[in-house]
């Protein structure tokens, strides 16, 4: 099982010195991949939680693949609605190129009303929207010479086929903890990326809903790849009431490997716990001593030289 790590691109104390570091620091660590959010207009209802200054999801991705040589770099999650299939797709595997195969492509429908208001995409029409471009991208990544593709919302003709670095295609991970964000993930054959859900919650209830959505659909089970909360606390949590990933290593250790005992491929470690966390973003050393220690104590990972 993979684990990776979802830093800020965004909020007070984030600067391009500083996102430089955490892409080092986390591949120094030896963790697997950095990931990061996803939003454009920044909007009175995104401000309490993504505030300026934000840097773009899939450029700063590209400052991070210049400054890395190992990590995957990936979304949690990019949302499909905001940019145009053809433009995602070139940017998408523009960075795989670039990065030499190392991209990881969350997606997500997104929410916020005013921010799609701002970018003249209809809110009521995300989900059907985004399974076409899901179909749109993947069309252009695996096909030859002119691409076409005629759906009811997305619509395009004879556009060069783009080529990625991996092979058929950049992983697609498929985020949302809702039964249509699972059936989305089953029908693009994607890696299913919940976010914050207990791992009793997925070991009794979601994933057997997925395996029996997956037989249902006549469709694999997809990859599971969680993203889960990260934040090491002196003394135990009450169990009842804890997050998965927050804790006493004890309690992390004991989510990861729950995780890892029902299949999860890939885990991603949250470092942004809410807008209480916001002023946290100028103390990164914190962060990376929290990193440090979860990797010593809990993760076993194999630590490269700090830069």
């Amino acid at each position: 099982m993979k684990v990776g790590v979802n830093f800020l691109n965004f909020g007070p104390g984030i600067t391009p010195e500083s996102i430089g570091r955490w892409g080092q620091a986390v591949e120094a660590l030896g963790y697997h991949g950095i990931f990061i959010s996803d939003h454009v207009a920044i909007t009175p209802s995104v401000t309490p939680r993504y505030p300026e200054p934000y840097y773009d999801a899939l450029i700063t991705l590209s400052w991070l693949a210049a400054r890395t040589s190992r990590i995957d770099l990936g979304t949690t999650v990019i949302v499909l609605p905001y940019r145009h299939p053809v433009l995602l797709a070139r940017h998408v595997a523009n960075l795989d190129q670039l990065s030499s195969g190392r991209v990881i492509l969350g997606v997500g429908i997104g929410n916020a009303q005013d921010e799609f208001a701002a970018l003249g995409v209809p809110h009521n029409r995300r989900g059907a929207w985004s399974d076409e471009a899901i179909e749109a991208i993947t069309a252009l990544w695996t096909g030859t010479g002119f691409v076409s593709y005629a759906g009811k919302h997305i619509q395009f003709d004879d556009v060069s086929a783009i080529r990625p670095r991996q092979s058929p295609h950049p992983r697609i991970w498929v985020g949302g903890n809702s039964e249509s964000g699972m059936r989305r993930a089953i029908r693009h054959q994607a890696a299913w990326h919940p976010i914050n859900q207990p791992v009793a919650t997925l070991r009794d209830t979601l994933a057997p809903q997925l395996r029996a959505e997956a037989e249902r659909l006549g469709k694999p089970v997809p990859p599971l790849c969680p993203r889960i909360r990260m934040h090491i606390t002196a003394e135990p949590l009450d169990e009842a009431t804890r997050a998965p990933g927050t804790g006493s290593l004890e309690q992390i250790r004991g989510d990861l490997h729950g995780l890892q005992d029902l299949g999860a491929q890939y885990v991603v470690l949250d470092w942004y716990n809410g807008p209480d966390a916001l002023d946290g973003t100028a103390d990164h050393e914190h962060a990376f001593a929290m990193l440090a220690r979860l990797a010593e104590e809990a993760l076993d990972l194999e630590h490269e030289t700090t830069r």
